[in-house]
């Protein structure tokens, strides 16, 4: 189906929309293996489509998404995989990013950043900076980063501040996690089939729905966002209680 027949579609309306959709961006290499082509132009058309999907969120009034970018793990592929990768993701930042604010998006980073080269740490923060009081959605972009790293940094934080124990409960750790301030994911979406979460958001996502696709992430479209979204619509939150 093409971008313009979606876009022409009419979706039938959903009880419930998660505020918060969180996606492990998967199979980039496949798609590029699969037609002939390098890696790189897999990961290119990733990231080429990562204004389709945000689109979409912000049709289907996704206030938070966060998109699984680069992991912790991702620095032992081989140099010019994460060279090209690196290149890639300053490129978008440098094409997308006046469009992105004029559209009401707010950028946010999460992961470390004092491995990000200085030239793109400095336009991602930028980028922050910029978009900081945009409401329209809220867009993480998960960048060098790692659930158990997130875990470390966050106790690390807690011991520098000197804060007693017996004042540590959950509330105060989420407030040190990268993701301050924003709500659990409501729903955690992983293409290409894999059935892990890979280090990613394990604080965040105690109770969160996830769902897997066989679609490629090139290939997710607003067609594979919505049929995510009716699984979620079909399931029964319950938060370790009994059923309604």
């Amino acid at each position: 189906m093409s971008s313009q027949s979606q876009n022409d579609k009419q979706y039938s309306p959903l009880e419930q929309i998660p505020c918060h959709i969180a996606i492990i961006m998967d199979g980039n290499g496949r798609w590029a293996r699969a037609r002939g082509l390098p890696r790189l132009a897999g990961h290119r058309a990733g990231t080429e489509n990562l204004r389709r999907v945000l689109r979409a969120a912000v049709e289907f009034d996704i206030q938070v998404l966060t998109l699984y970018a680069f992991s912790t793990e991702n620095w032992g592929r081989p140099k010019s995989e994460v060279q090209g990768l690196l290149t890639i993701f300053e490129q978008v930042i440098d094409r997308e990013l006046s469009e992105l604010h004029e559209e009401g998006i707010q950028l946010r980073h999460i992961g470390r950043m004092r491995r990000l080269p200085p030239k793109f740490r400095q336009k991602v923060k930028d980028a922050i900076e910029l978009t900081k009081n945009n409401q329209r959605l809220t867009l993480n972009v998960a960048f060098d980063y790692g659930g158990r790293a997130e875990l470390v940094d966050a106790i690390r934080h807690i011991i520098i501040d000197g804060v007693p124990a017996e004042q540590i409960d959950e509330s105060l750790i989420s407030g040190y996690l990268y993701t301050a301030g924003c709500p659990d994911p409501d729903l955690i979406i992983r293409t290409s089939g894999e059935m892990r979460l890979s280090n990613f958001l394990i604080w965040q996502s105690a109770y969160t729905e996830i769902y897997t696709t066989p679609a490629l992430w090139p290939d997710f479209d607003k067609e594979e966002l919505y049929k995510a979204l009716k699984v979620y619509n079909e399931r029964e939150r319950r938060f370790g209680l009994t059923p309604g």
